[in-house]
């Protein structure tokens, strides 16, 4: 397989980019590689510069729930396009985009749109704290809410990829309200409840968190959540930017049972264009200007763009009823081949990871115990033998409607080469 285009362009990109990247994940420092530079994408596929095709479980970081190009959303774009590329005002897509999530996220009655998901997460947590008058919020290590400076504080993802336990440029006053409990352990947030529980505005989660790898809730941890915040008058959010329409049509939060009093939502919703929201109960999404005087704003929120790839998205959703049985059925074949070889793997619909480690994979701990040097290694033979996933041992696979069962079985057999 060549790479000298690639090769090339990363040079290039070095010059002008801080690691060459506009997200550092991208620079695939951590698995002994050059980044790669796409030049197009359709169905299940990539191809870079050089001409190599990949079969694609990135599907980029989730939104592609359908895969590449999907003809509904795309063409959808295009009438967009040609009406204008930004208002800076209201059109009735918002309305539109927003009655469907409305109609599949019943916890959420109303709700504001935004451009990414760290802006969903940081203003929700805006409206919590307005919403109760208190300061303190409770996220678990290893769950990634975004790069807003009070929640990088033992985050997920990026961070715990470059071994950075928070991030320099982050005064501690920002984080001095924000306290780490550990992911499937109810004890470590009772004890903060019972330290400092009128101090709390909200509990932030990721229902199933998917930033150091995929680790599901426990059964019973969530409903725990749901108590506790309820006990003490705190709030609990869900941070669905990569679950919300990814493991049901209602997120995790429908998968699980259990309702939040706020959602963050982002990545399927804007049919992979850049779009998020967040949303929940309507008395405390009243206190966000100009009802209240919790001040949250964007220029290009509502993008007319974005939104109509959103509606066509979740429209699609809804005329496709075997979408998540099949991503299901898909996926446990993975899943079902990576056992059977010795590998531990965490899955919880359409989104896996395979850990290289002694054992099952619960919580943040158990997440840094894997092998990195032999995930770059089994990352090193797929990607050269035309399979792209993830660059880091703590992402996802993501497993989209687009994947056919020959490509699922010729992964499986690149990915038991290598274990054998």
């Amino acid at each position: 397989m060549k790479t000298n285009i690639s090769d090339a362009l990363y040079q290039q990109a070095l010059t002008l980019m801080p690691g060459g990247v506009n997200s550092p994940v991208r620079a695939c420092r951590n698995v002994g590689k050059t980044p790669l530079f796409i030049e197009r994408a359709y169905g299940d596929k990539l191809v870079d510069a050089d001409g190599n095709e990949y079969i694609d479980y990135v599907c980029s970081w989730g939104p592609n729930i359908f895969g590449h190009c999907r003809k509904e959303i795309t063409e959808s774009v295009i009438r967009a396009v040609q009406n204008g590329l930004t208002f800076g005002a209201c059109h009735k897509g918002e309305i539109e985009l927003a009655e469907l999530i409305k109609k599949n996220v019943p916890s959420i009655e109303l709700i504001r749109l935004v451009n990414s998901g760290t802006e969903a997460v940081m203003s929700a947590i805006r409206a919590a704290r307005g919403y109760t008058g208190r300061d303190k919020i409770i996220k678990f290590e290893g769950c990634y809410h975004g790069h807003s400076d009070g929640l990088l504080a033992k985050a997920g993802s990026g961070v715990l990829t470059n071994s950075l336990p928070d991030s320099e440029g982050v005064p501690k006053g920002c984080t001095d309200n924000t306290l780490s409990a550990t992911y499937n352990d109810e004890n470590s947030v009772k004890e903060l409840f019972e330290r400092m529980g009128e101090e709390i505005a909200c509990v932030v989660i990721e229902p199933c968190a998917a930033n150091m790898g995929v680790v599901p809730p426990k059964e019973g941890f969530l409903k725990f959540l749901r108590q506790i915040t309820s006990e003490y008058g705190a709030l609990l959010l869900f941070d669905e930017v990569i679950t919300g329409f990814r493991l049901s049509a209602g997120g995790a939060q429908q998968y699980y049972g259990v309702k939040p009093d706020l959602t963050a939502l982002g990545k399927i919703i804007g049919g992979g264009m850049p779009l998020a929201a967040y949303g929940g109960k309507r008395e405390i999404m009243e206190c966000i200007a100009p009802l209240g005087n919790v001040y949250q704003a964007g220029t290009l929120s509502g993008n007319p763009v974005a939104v109509a790839a959103g509606i066509a998205m979740l429209r699609l959703i809804e005329a496709t009823p075997d979408l998540y049985s099949e991503l299901d059925r898909k996926s446990a074949l993975l899943e079902k081949s990576l056992f059977q070889k010795g590998i531990y793997v965490n899955r919880v619909g359409s989104v896996l990871t395979p850990f290289f480690t002694d054992g099952t994979v619960t919580d943040f701990k158990t997440a840094k115990s894997a092998d990195v040097k032999q995930y770059a290694k089994y990352y090193s033979h797929l990607i050269e033998n035309g399979i792209l996933v993830a660059p880091s041992q703590f992402e996802a696979m993501f497993v989209s409607y687009a994947h056919s069962d020959e490509d699922i079985y010729n992964t499986i057999k690149i990915i038991e080469n290598f274990l054998e």
